[in-house]
Formats: structure tokens, C-alpha cells, sequence
């Protein structure tokens, strides 16, 4: 589905709720299933990449009952395994397009006696998997991969607890091995070079198991074996689609839009303070209220003067998905932004690098990469009248369609379909945010 965004002649107004955050939906199914007892969960993102986590936990045995509720997010009563542990399903588990699904659902296996086979689409058959299978094959978990990616054949049981220093700073490869660790005899460790994504590290004590972090080392650890216990947990609104929302009001005009509900986990947020840096008005305004993620609203307005800045590497991993569309609010900025050892790009569900360069300078502005550094130069005239291709790839989809936004002339998205993958309504949403006589 091709969809053409159109230039906007009036701002973007109001308040909007974006759909539940995605990285915790899928931590929250998974770990209610493989709980001991039924668990409730409230504001889980319908999305195609969750859609595949709620299959993959029915296919190994959780019990799952789902309805939709009135915003369109999904309620959840997941009966988990428990101490029986997961069925051998019969045919192989279907991953679609999500990463997630695939690294941590190895995690969860790998201490069971069950051989089960993980497929995907072609863009997430592209994607490594040997991040995660190596260590696994640590702890003595055999997987065989096809040349180091999808299929993959999982083959648990018998686990020992390692310490692992992982190369890259990646919450799918810390949570898959400590979703191991549980299975193992004593204490699994993992160190990142950099702070990623701590969902789990905050999600795993609400069903009942300790997470230890040393912060000074950016290490964090569990001591197995421990089953976890069923939790009910409501999913806050997830800050990467805020993002999108959060920069189309910063780009266009005259923009006031709040966007509520949403989580402010430290980890995530890192693209509001290069937002700040670079001119645009945000607030920040938190919630009170229980859970193990904090949430608030973002108040944003469009900034004039956008200026650039420096984004370090300590900051990429925890805004690496927001890259593509900070990159584009770059391009309306003076003078020079760089993205500094954002390789991991590269191996998104698309070379996200490559396709960031060349669709900014389709439009007109100027980008290039060098090596693992991403240089956007501006303020730029963005021309329009273009066709981008999202390459499957949601972010580059939505990215694509803000352009189009403040443009001289329309963009046309091709494979638009692809931001069902995490924002199924967000053309919905800018609808609601743009005036009456104007069309997002």
C-alpha cells in the first residue's frame, strides 16, 4: 500500500494517546507465560510484531484469552506454564518480522527439554542471530541457525550460569540470556559496553524475581533456578511512536500537541533531551501512579530556529530507533548533526544507515554517512514530489510520511503497511492532530 503525504499549510493541534509501548508488550506476554498461574494485562500494543509473540506462547502451551478494548489496544488473560514449563509445539513458530520475538523467545526455551524451530519473514532472516545463540551455546543450549540466522532450531535443557560480557549494548541479547539464567544453577551475569533498554530488569520483579544491577559495571544479574509468579500489568504508551508524533510538532508551525500516557523509562527518553538540544519545546510531565515504569505526557511545540547538535555514542543505544526521524528534524536544523557508532543500523529491518542517506537526499537535503557515523547537514528545502520506499521498515515509513509534511510537494511512501509493525493508527492520529481542512 503506497500512501501520499501531503505538505501541511496549518499546525498540528491537541492531544493524542499513542498505542502501548512495545518492548514491554512483549516482555509482558512472555513473562506472564511462562509464570505459574493467570495473568491480566491492560494497554498491550495490536500490533502485527506483538500479534506474533501472543501466537508464539499459545503454539508452546500458555493459555491465552484476548479482547480489544476501547482505545484499540488489547486486555490479556495469559495461564502461563509455570514449573511444567512449554509444550513442544508441532510445526515451527512463526516470528514474522519481529526481533524480539525471536531473540528472547530463545532465552525463554533454552532451559527446557523441547526442540523447537523459530522461522521469519525475509527482512528478519536477514538479521543476526549468533548475538544471542552464541552465548546460549554457552550455557549449553543448542541452537542451530541458518548461517547465523533465521530458521533457527532451539534445543534446551540442562543450563550452566556464565558471566557474559556482551559486545554490543542490545536489550534483546541481555534479556534472552537472563531469561536462561533463570533455568540455570546459581548466578548469570551480563555486562554491556553501554546502558541499554532496562524493561526487564524493571519487569521481572512485579512476577516475582529478582534483578540485581550494579550500575557503576552496567551489569545486571539473576540467580536461578526461579520460576516466576503470575502479575497483573498495565503497558504505558510507547515513547519511540511518540517520538514521530513529538517531531512532526516540532517540524511544522505554529504545532501544539500533547502526547499522554506515555513511559518515561530513562532508557528510552534519551531523543527528548536531542530534541531540547536542538531547539524544539518540550515538557515533560510525569505521572503519579504505581507500576514499574514511570509515565507522563509530553507537552511539544514547533521550535523555530532548530540548531544542531552531537549525538554520542553513549546516548545511540537508547534512541537508536528514534535515528531515522531525528535525523530528518536534523535536516531542518543550521549547521552539522552528527550520529556518532550508529552501525547497528545497519542491521535493522532494513540497512536503516543507507536508506536514511539516500532518502534525505531524494528529498534534498544533505546527508552521508562515514564509516559508522551519520552526518546531517541544514537547514535544507525538502523538494517533495517523490516517491520513498519504506523498505518493510516501519520507522523508515513513518519518516518517510513527515517528510511529506514540509515538503514543498507531496511524498508518496511506498510499502506503507509496514508501520503496522508498531503503529497501526498513527496515520489515524495525525489525522486527529491536523485542522479540520487539512489532510496528514
Amino acid at each position: 500500500m503506497d500512501h501520499v503525504s501531503r505538505p501541511l499549510t496549518s499546525p498540528l493541534l491537541g492531544s493524542v494517546r499513542v498505542p502501548g509501548d512495545k518492548s514491554i508488550s512483549h516482555r509482558a506476554v512472555l513473562f506472564a507465560a511462562m509464570a505459574q498461574g493467570t495473568s491480566v494485562l491492560s494497554g498491550v500494543l495490536d500490533s502485527e510484531d506483538v500479534r506474533s509473540t501472543i501466537g508464539a506462547v499459545s503454539a508452546l502451551g500458555a493459555g491465552v484469552e484476548m479482547s480489544e478494548a476501547a482505545d484499540g489496544s488489547l486486555e490479556l488473560r495469559v495461564t502461563g506454564w509455570g514449573g511444567f514449563g512449554p509444550s513442544e509445539p508441532t510445526a515451527p513458530i512463526e516470528c514474522g518480522n519481529s526481533g524480539t520475538t525471536a531473540r528472547l523467545l530463545m532465552g525463554v526455551l533454552a532451559g527446557w527439554p523441547v526442540e523447537v524451530a523459530l522461522t521469519g519473514d525475509d527482512s528478519l532472516s536477514r538479521r543476526p542471530m549468533r548475538r544471542v545463540t552464541g552465548p546460549l551455546g554457552r550455557m549449553g543450549v543448542v541452537c542451530v541457525t541458518t548461517e547465523g540466522h533465521l530458521p533457527v532450531t532451539v534445543s534446551g535443557g540442562g543450563l550452566v550460569p556464565i558471566i557474559f560480557e556482551s559486545p554490543v549494548a542490545s536489550a534483546q541479547v541481555k534479556t534472552a540470556v537472563l531469561l536462561a539464567g533463570l533455568r540455570a544453577h546459581g548466578r548469570t551475569v551480563v555486562r554491556e559496553p553501554a546502558r541499554s533498554r532496562d524493561h526487564t530488569e524493571r519487569l521481572l520483579p512485579a512476577f516475582g524475581v529478582e534483578v540485581g544491577i550494579a550500575e557503576e559495571t552496567r551489569s545486571c544479574w539473576v540467580d536461578g533456578p526461579a520460576v516466576l509468579s503470575a502479575a497483573d500489568v498495565v503497558v504505558p504508551g510507547d515513547p519511540s511512536s511518540a517520538a514521530f508524533i513529538a517531531v512532526a510538532a516540532a517540524l511544522v508551525p505554529g504545532s501544539d500537541v500533547r502526547i499522554e500516557g506515555v513511559a518515561l523509562n530513562p532508557t528510552r527518553t534519551a531523543f527528548l533531551s536531542v530534541m531540547e538540544r536542538m531547539g524544539a519545546r518540550v515538557d515533560v510531565l510525569p505521572d503519579v501512579g504505581p507500576g514499574a515504569e514511570p509515565a507522563g505526557t509530553l507537552h511539544v511545540q514547533h521550535g523555530a530556529g532548530l540548531r544542531a547538535t552531537t549525538i554520542t555514542p553513549d546516548e545511540v543505544p537508547s534512541l537508536v530507533d528514534e535515528v531515522p526521524v531525528l535525523a530528518l528534524l536534523a535536516s531542518q536544523a543550521e549547521g552539522e548533526t552528527r550520529f556518532e557508532e550508529v552501525g547497528e543500523l545497519r542491521v535493522k529491518e532494513s540497512d536503516r544507515l543507507a536508506a536514511i542517506v539516500e532518502g534525505l537526499a531524494a528529498l534534498g537535503a544533505d546527508a552521508v554517512a562515514e564509516d559508522d557515523t551519520l552526518v546531517v547537514s541544514g537547514p535544507a528545502r525538502l523538494s517533495g514530489d517523490i516517491a520513498l520506499d519504506s523498505l518493510g521498515d516501519h520507522r523508515l515509513a513513518m519518516t518517510w510520511a513527515l517528510a511529506g509534511l514540509v515538503a514543498e510537494a507531496p511524498v508518496t511512501v511506498e510499502s506503507f503497511e509496514a508501520v503496522d509493525v508498531s503503529y497501526p493508527r498513527f496515520l489515524g492520529d495525525l489525522h486527529a492532530l491536523a485542522s479540520a481542512e487539512e489532510q496528514a
